[in-house]
């Protein structure tokens, strides 16, 4: 069985045609705002996109339109079997261990959409939204931030990204590209603990990060992905083991410069960019968040919103 010339949900699709499409001709999924051709006869591959993709529209007839052509593909050694990430037949990152296919599918994604995708300035940063206004979250790796923003979404704030924020230099506006939430370590089994019906891919161990699953988004941030929405926080999370909650205003100044340093292209953007990102600021409560429970956070952030 095809997945056919009309879209279907990749939920829709049987495992082993998805599994056939996937090592074939490849399946078109749309990731708004993007489509995206994947292909891998990788069986963590499939088993990741069936689960954590399972409410996304799928293709698989040849010749549609896709805004980038990936592939995860074997590459084998004796005793150590590998993969590679491709775009376009280019290789951009060199092989990974063979169970870590699914992650590296994530993560060359990321690297596709911050590499090529200048009509916004994009920010390495987790973004939510709830009642229409949105909380912009930039952190370094350490912070807390992707276990935070799971928590935020389960408590019902409707994600954008937990890897990047997409922001239009023109209006000032966030796009949503919602896909799986990238878990590290602890965080598997916090938020596991949290919401133990919750969909999680293939897990990747001893990677460069330590233990990495991917969480499925939720329902209504998969059905509202084609919605923008308008910054209203931006907040610097930092999980500090045994502290107590803190919440204080940021210098906007320092903000700002924090938000141009981790930009992804914020040279494509030149003046206009950093322009943007100060009109961003200026328009944004601003705010250092440090905490050690989740449920304070999340507390924290219902009082944010009034």
């Amino acid at each position: 069985m095809s997945v056919g010339v009309s879209p279907r949900l990749v939920q829709a699709v049987p495992p082993d045609a998805l599994r056939t499409a996937l090592r074939t001709a490849g399946l078109y999924l749309r990731m708004d705002p993007f489509v995206v051709h994947v292909s891998s006869p990788i069986a963590k591959v499939a088993e990741g996109v069936g689960r954590l993709y399972a409410a996304h529209e799928c293709w698989t007839e040849e010749g549609r339109f896709a805004d980038f052509h990936v592939s995860v593909r074997p590459q084998w050694r004796p005793l150590r079997p590998r993969c590679v990430f491709e775009m376009d037949g280019h290789r951009p990152f060199t092989p990974l261990a063979y169970d870590e296919a699914y992650a590296f599918l994530e993560w060359g994604l990321n690297w596709c959409i911050t590499s090529h995708c200048h009509n916004w300035i994009t920010l390495h940063a987790a973004v939510l939204e709830r009642d229409g206004r949105a909380v912009i979250l930039p952190a370094p790796p350490g912070s807390g931030k992707s276990t935070l923003c799971a928590a935020l979404m389960l408590d019902g704030w409707r994600l954008l990204s937990d890897e990047m924020a997409l922001l239009d230099p023109q209006d000032g506006l966030l796009t949503a590209s919602p896909r799986p939430i990238s878990l590290k370590n602890a965080s598997i089994d916090i938020i596991g603990r949290r919401a133990p019906g919750a969909v999680m891919g293939p897990v990747a161990l001893d990677t460069l990060k330590g233990t990495v699953c991917h969480m499925q988004v939720s329902a209504d941030s998969t059905a509202r992905a084609t919605e923008r929405a308008t910054p209203a926080w931006i907040v610097f999370p930092r999980y500090v083991a045994g502290a107590d909650l803190t919440l204080t205003p940021r210098r906007k100044a320092d903000a700002l410069l924090n938000l141009h340093r981790n930009s992804f292209n914020h040279h494509v953007h030149g003046r206009q960019g950093f322009e943007a990102l100060a009109d961003v600021v200026a328009r944004c409560e601003v705010f250092d968040l440090h905490y050690s429970h989740l449920d304070e956070a999340l507390a924290c952030f219902a009082r944010l919103r009034g």
